[in-house]
């Protein structure tokens, strides 16, 4: 991680103590779960002293939404030449980051916990969920580029299908792993890739009479 903030007196602020914090975290979120999980017990498994954890991160909210979201920003959208190719390798790295014990441990205490705090739901929205609707964007725009999806009709068109796309990616990956238990093993990802696929590339209907 790269430091994104205003210079700091003192020290200067360490990349592989962000990252031993972050792994921590998620360690502790795994075998603790989130009402288990206390800065004081990051700071002794990330081997940093209590006071350089607060300077980072001023609560544990923050703390486990960075420890979490620094895992999606794993996620890449390769131009692998197909929209269906494109789809299928981000729902396989999605997979793949979900199969992960501390993923799906420190998603689902997370989310657990936003359930009941508006305001850390709305720090998910913005660390997590919205930076990852980059990838959409980008599978878009290059299945535009190819000829296979039609034009936006506005920029507010695009960025409610975006939404809705996204939603319905994430939400039936994340309802397959973490709440039925299922793999998304490449049968399944391509079973679902066709489903999402069908309306997406359906091409609009003229109205009666037109030419």
């Amino acid at each position: 991680m790269t430091e994104a903030v205003a210079p700091r007196k003192g020290r200067p602020r360490s990349a592989d103590a962000d990252v031993a914090i972050l792994a921590a975290t998620r360690a502790a979120l795994a075998e603790l779960g989130w009402g288990g999980v206390t800065m004081g017990d990051v700071a002794v498994r990330a081997g940093v002293a209590k006071t350089t954890l607060y300077r980072r991160w001023p609560s544990k909210n923050e703390l486990v939404v960075d420890a979490v979201a620094v895992l999606f920003d794993e996620l890449e959208m390769a131009d692998l030449g197909s929209l269906r190719a494109d789809i299928e390798s981000v729902v396989r790295q999605f997979a793949d980051l979900l199969a992960r014990p501390e993923s799906q441990a420190a998603l689902l205490a997370l989310f657990a916990e936003a359930s009941r705090d508006p305001a850390l739901r709305r720090r998910v929205r913005e660390a997590i969920i919205h930076p990852q609707k980059r990838l959409v964007h980008q599978g878009r725009a290059a299945a535009q580029a190819r000829g296979e999806l039609a034009p936006d009709a506005s920029p507010e068109a695009a960025d409610a299908d975006v939404d809705i796309i996204f939603d319905t990616i994430a939400g039936t990956v994340e309802h397959r792993m973490l709440v039925s238990g299922e793999c998304a093993d490449p049968e399944w990802i391509s079973r679902f890739t066709t489903l999402l696929l069908t309306p997406l590339t359906a091409l609009p209907q003229n109205p009666a009479g037109s030419v």
